[in-house]
């Protein structure tokens, strides 16, 4: 039996709408803009709400969705879908299977990967 491969091809990707801004967490908590500015960097930050029923699974079914429209893919044809993450949308009930089917991979071995902040690097290995 040869020997079993995989390449990443291309990318699909989603950013949640909701902008949460340093002047919005003034509001919520005892900092300011220029306080996190000057240690991060970072302006703003796109968050998902999960009161609108918002999770990892809905950021996955977008970029899968945007992968799927621009390189014309047939989602039937999608042996795999990892979802490789430390916040599933629950802790039974597959994220990973959630997805495939939502996006038509109907064919597709679905697994979570759960290794808390190295998900990612594990799911690329």
């Amino acid at each position: 039996m040869g020997k079993l491969t995989a390449a990443i091809t291309a990318v699909g990707g989603y950013v949640p709408k909701f902008v949460l801004t340093n002047k919005m967490l003034e509001g919520m908590v005892d900092t300011n803009d220029e306080w996190i500015v000057s240690r991060t960097g970072i302006k703003e930050r796109r968050i998902l709400k999960p009161e609108e029923g918002q999770g990892t699974s809905f950021l996955a079914i977008e970029a899968a969705k945007d992968l799927i429209r621009k390189k014309n893919i047939d989602p039937s044809g999608i042996d795999l879908v990892i979802i490789a993450t430390a916040t599933p949308d629950g802790l039974v009930a597959s994220t990973a299977a959630f997805v495939a089917s939502e996006i038509g991979a109907t064919r597709a071995f679905a697994y979570d990967l759960l290794a808390a902040c190295s998900s990612f690097l594990f799911g690329m290995s």
